[in-house]
């Protein structure tokens, strides 16, 4: 059986208009026609739809919008969760409708709660409360079952620099609601040279609630494309591709998935000695792993590529590390998604004694095994062999233990 899943790129950002900019873009049997009769079951008024063609820089998608009247624009009440409940309840929206918005906002109302130190019921909803934001989450939500998708999932988001203005004041981008949404769901980020606010609080809610920060196995059967309204020296659209994602593909590698930070850099002027304390360092300091590449550099000078991968939240730190205790007089940082096979620790026992084993798994098959260096030292030394010899007992002890009953 085929599930439908959507990825985002969200290569230029994302705000709510965006998005429903890019689910009726895809023409994939949602309207805006059949999203104008779904919000009408709202106690809402004083709002349009509009969609339009829009193209950019040669990339042809449609542009959504919200417009508000202008007596509505101007006194717009501030509303609360509580508020956006029973604005739910009074509507005829389906219960998954409902309960995905809801969710939305519930993201959003435990985003600001921790921003301003108060209870989520305390929060007072600004921007993110008004009719068009209400609009497009409610949207996002109709948009979502309307197309029958099962899973989104999403790339890593652009991190920008400059102000937005917002009802407290100039804030700095990302803003700081969007940062904690962000935050609690551990979103990849990476560097983008362009200012201003990409990802909106409505966008970053959306995001969190819905998607998993992975790359499927998709087949892509349509694109979306769904403009914003700054401008780039790109196309500042979110693009959404649509497709299937069959169980042969799924389940074909059943590995788990994450994201890391990869350090890097060039060193030709540490001695070995030196290197190897640095990479103690590191890994000490909690470092996934460390590698040493020969690499010859101008004027054909030897050096070493100096490779760090770490969990995403301690890339900053870790290339802090690297400043510091190397040579090195810069780094650089990317972020890598990660196919993992499952990895336990288990013990045998073999005619020398117990050994700690590495067990390799996908879904619930054993792959291969391989004793713990460790392990097998400790018993040479007991036994007084040669750690060959342990290593031979316990490959086949391996085999017959654990790979044959498979």
């Amino acid at each position: 059986m085929s599930q439908v899943i959507a990825y985002l790129d969200c290569y230029s950002g994302m705000s709510g208009d965006m998005f429903l900019g890019a689910m009726l873009d895809l023409n994939a049997g949602f309207s805006l026609d059949s999203l104008k009769s779904s919000l009408a079951s709202l106690p809402l008024h004083g709002y349009e739809l509009r969609l339009g063609p829009f193209q950019d820089k040669g990339v042809r998608g449609s542009r959504f919008e919200v417009i508000l009247s202008e007596q509505d624009a101007s006194t717009q009440p501030t509303r609360r969760l509580s508020d956006i409940q029973a604005i739910l309840h009074a509507s005829k929206l389906s219960s998954t409708v409902r309960e995905t918005t809801l969710a939305i906002f519930q993201c959003l109302a435990k985003a600001e709660a921790a921003v301003h130190g108060t209870g989520i019921e305390e929060v007072h909803f600004h921007e993110v409360g008004a009719v068009d934001a209400i609009v497009d989450i409610t949207g996002a939500a109709i948009a979502s079952e309307a197309l029958g998708i099962t899973q989104f999932y999403a790339s890593p988001l652009p991190l920008s620099s400059g102000y937005v203005q917002a009802a407290h004041g100039v804030l700095p981008v990302p803003a700081p609601a969007t940062l904690e949404i962000l935050r609690q769901v551990a979103a990849p980020w990476k560097p983008s040279l362009a200012e201003g606010e990409m990802i909106t609080p409505t966008g970053a809610a959306i995001l969190a609630t819905l998607a998993t920060f992975q790359t499927p196995t998709i087949t892509i059967e349509r694109v979306g494309y769904g403009f914003g309204r700054k401008q780039f020296p790109w196309p500042n659209c979110l693009r959404l591709c649509l497709g299937q994602a069959r169980d042969s593909l799924q389940h074909a590698v059943q590995a788990d998935t994450d994201w890391v930070t990869v350090i890097e850099s060039n060193i030709d002027n540490m001695t070995g000695e030196l290197l190897g304390g640095l990479m103690d360092r590191l890994l000490s300091a909690g470092a996934l792993d460390v590698s040493y590449t020969p690499i010859q550099m101008k004027k054909g000078r030897p050096a070493v590529m100096v490779s760090v991968i770490c969990q995403v939240e301690e890339g900053d730190a870790m290339a802090g590390l690297l400043l510091s205790e190397s040579s090195t007089l810069g780094v650089r940082i990317s972020q890598a998604q990660r196919l993992r096979a499952q990895r336990t620790f288990e013990n045998i026992e073999t005619p020398l004694g117990s050994l700690q084993v590495k067990v390799k798994r996908l879904g619930g098959r054993i792959i291969s095994a391989s004793p713990e260096y460790e392990e097998c030292q400790r018993l040479a030394h007991e036994k007084g062999l040669s750690l060959e010899d342990v290593y031979e007992v316990a490959r086949h002890v391996i085999e017959t233990a654990l790979i044959r009953r498979v």
